[in-house]
């Protein structure tokens, strides 16, 4: 299927090089209302709570829309209509299917997309935020997946002591957009790689670090290549960013964790999405990975 390339105006470039911006003060308003709210979270002992309850409801407020931004995106990942960053009308993988780890779930925001997945027999969803968990719940009775969707409410280096997950037991992995915030992530990703069995299936949509060298592991160079200066500007960005958003890291090489730190892949099918922007500050990488 072939790739059509896009014309961009200064205006594009303008509006992504402020995106940070423009997303650290839209955050910044939900402060005063979670301290409002409860005045004794000022105390400096209950410091870590404020920040977990001001990003939970700043997220409450811009997740749905950063579903419907990427739903184009993640739904034929998910189902496997995705290669090498383009979408495709038949299948390229496989969906999801089997017992499925879904690390950082949030509130549950792709829980009505794997309702209708039916090769899914189990879901973990890793979720340690105490206030997404809760939501989490609710959102399960609401997507009908009672019985099959289990709340884990911890966090990755818990999962076998805690939820006595096994190692090689998980089917699929799937990460959409949470890599960029779980601590320690080259411990934890490859963690995770060991969960999976062999010819298990890795399901990722991360942003990641900007895109000025060649993909890791694989002896090419991204398509599109961006510039040194861009890497240099979110490296600037990113000393705000994670204050604002959850945690959240800009410039993780989240890419070069998965290809050569994780483990062994049989197949790598990795790459941006289809016509994605040379002037992005935060790129993203789409594929499918297969142990």
């Amino acid at each position: 299927m072939p790739v059509m390339k896009q014309e961009y105006s200064l205006w594009d470039i303008l509006a992504s090089l402020l995106f940070p911006q423009k997303f650290i003060l839209l955050s910044l308003t939900f402060l005063p209302r979670t301290i409002l709210s409860q005045p004794s979270l000022l105390l400096p002992w209950n410091l870590p709570l404020l920040k977990s309850l001001w990003f939970t409801r700043f997220w409450s407020f811009v997740g749905p829309q950063v579903r419907e931004n990427s739903s184009a995106l993640v739904i034929p990942l998910l189902s496997g209509h995705i290669s090498r960053g383009i979408t495709h009308p038949s299948p390229i993988h496989p969906p999801l299917s089997g017992t499925v780890l879904e690390i950082g779930p949030g509130s549950g925001m792709w829980l009505p997309t794997l309702s209708q997945i039916p090769s899914i027999t189990q879901i973990y969803g890793v979720e340690p935020n105490e206030g997404n968990a809760a939501s989490l719940r609710q959102t399960v009775k609401t997507a009908g997946l009672e019985g099959r969707y289990n709340v884990i409410p911890v966090g990755i280096e818990d999962l076998e002591a805690v939820a006595h997950i096994e190692k090689e037991s998980v089917d699929s992995v799937m990460t959409v957009m949470c890599l960029c915030s779980i601590p320690e992530p080259q411990k934890n990703i490859k963690m995770l790689y060991e969960y999976l069995k062999p010819d298990g299936k890795w399901y990722v949509y991360e942003h990641v670090k900007t895109f000025d060298g060649e993909l890791p592991g694989q002896g090419k160079p991204w398509e599109p290549k961006q510039p040194k200066w861009l890497g240099w500007y979110q490296s600037f960005m990113n000393i705000f960013w994670p204050h604002f958003v959850g945690g959240c890291e800009m410039c993780r090489d989240t890419s070069k964790y998965l290809l050569q730190d994780a483990g062994p892949w049989q197949e790598v099918d990795l790459a941006q999405p289809a016509n994605s922007p040379w002037f992005q500050t935060m790129p993203h990488i789409i594929g499918v990975l297969t142990k």
